[in-house]
């Protein structure tokens, strides 16, 4: 997508918001603001939760989607619908479809695990075909448009309409008629802005003094590095660890009400995001994915502001794959400087291991990786290790006794791309 200025974007009314909550009564759930005890003593603040992990389809894509379709049927007499999705929207479209009777065509991409492509036929029943196609987001996201041209179907953008911001702003309305306080920061998930688009547009209005913090994941910084160079730019590699929030390029729209509407957005690293899914998960009971984490993630950035203040972190979604538990376990271990790669150089000889293991290594340190293939006519071979510490700074330790002892090594945390080939 090309760079492009935007200058000016339509106001997101209160009274379409309004009638938004109005389509949506009896659709969605009136999802909790919920106070975390947990958060709110970690911090030294009050903390609410808006648990949209508890919507129907466990985010809150159905708001928007469903408010955009009722238009739709409601004004130009829409025979089917489109859309392009890997997760949440199509949940959302698919619900709506079903509950409005309009057949919907839901383009996702083909390697989509098949627990998402089942809940997407689960919500819309015999109203939605699924159409698993391209290798790539962007490849399934223009095959869905041209199969949109070519019938003249209506597309529901995942983000980047008014109609769908205004359903998202329905959160808003929620979070300050149900707020027993007045809100001093509110913290929201960034991908490609349709949220915070809607949930800033009724804190302006209704609550202007509350600060409005856009979160980003590190790795899909695209709404923040838009701000920052004040236009509107596609990224050309990103992330996708946090897929809900793994946007390329913000919405023209989105880009210029998220640009005028928050104070800051922040990122924060993946492994961040992993670490708190796991404690929200052990310690409150409480199952998000990767981008429904990433408003409380943010609360470390913050951590010496909110002291004392009424923060409402929105959590966003629930849709995570039991199978992918082990990454981010992976993934918080090594951002808690628990778990450590080297790829070691080591002398063919035989003792070269017990000198490592009782030289370089002490009692408590774990190896949980080990590969070394002997090579003949060879003095030295490279080795991949896996070493997992007790406490963080123990690993300066560690290379140290490497190079005392002849080890040279090569330090491989924050080498996904390569690290993804050998665990």
């Amino acid at each position: 997508m090309e760079n492009d200025v935007v200058t000016s974007a339509p106001v997101v009314s209160l009274a379409n918001v309004e009638q938004a909550a109005r389509n949506l009564k009896g659709v969605i759930y009136k999802t909790l603001l919920q106070q975390n005890l947990g958060l709110s003593q970690a911090y030294g603040a009050t903390i609410y939760l808006k648990r949209e992990d508890l919507q129907v389809v466990r985010s809150y894509k159905i708001r928007g989607a469903y408010n955009k379709i009722s238009t739709l049927t409601q004004e130009q007499g829409a025979q089917d619908v489109v859309c392009a999705s890997a997760g949440n929207h199509a949940q959302g479209v698919a619900y709506a479809c079903q509950l409005l009777g309009l057949k919907g065509y839901i383009f996702m991409p083909a390697n989509t695990p098949a627990q998402k492509v089942n809940k997407v036929r689960l919500f819309g029943k015999d109203k939605v075909e699924v159409m698993l196609t391209g290798n790539t987001f962007d490849d399934t996201f223009k095959a869905a448009k041209a199969f949109c041209d070519e019938r003249g179907s209506t597309f529901v953008h995942p983000f980047d309409d008014l109609a769908i911001v205004e359903g998202q702003a329905t959160v808003g309305l929620e979070i300050l008629k149900a707020a027993p306080v007045s809100i001093d920061y509110c913290f929201m998930p960034i991908g490609g802005g349709g949220l915070a688009s809607g949930v800033g547009s009724v804190f302006r209005q209704l609550s202007p003094h509350t600060k409005l913090i856009g979160v980003q994941p590190l790795g899909a910084p695209s709404m923040q590095r838009s701000i920052q160079n004040g236009q509107r730019q596609a990224l050309d590699q990103i992330e996708s660890f946090v897929d809900g929030a793994a946007v390329k390029c913000p919405g023209e729209l989105t880009f210029e009400l998220c640009r005028q509407l928050l104070d800051d957005v922040v990122l924060v690293p993946e492994g961040q995001v992993c670490e708190d899914l796991l404690k929200m998960y052990n310690e409150e009971g409480i199952v998000l994915e990767p981008a429904g984490t990433l408003s409380i993630s943010a609360l470390h950035q913050y951590a010496d502001e909110i002291k004392g203040k009424n923060v409402v972190c929105v959590v966003s979604g629930s849709n995570n794959d039991i199978t992918r538990m082990e990454d981010i376990k992976e993934r918080a271990m090594q951002h808690q400087g628990l778990k450590h790669y080297f790829m070691v150089t080591f002398n063919q000889r035989p003792g070269a291991l017990r000198s490592f293991v009782n030289k370089v290594l002490h009692p408590d340190d774990d190896i949980i990786h080990f590969q070394y293939i002997k090579k003949n006519n060879k003095e030295k071979g490279p080795v991949f290790i896996g070493i997992e510490v007790k406490r963080p700074h123990e690993i300066q330790g560690i290379q140290q006794r490497m190079l005392a002892e002849g080890f040279a090594y090569e330090y491989l945390n924050g080498k996904p791309d390569f690290l993804s080939l050998l665990v």
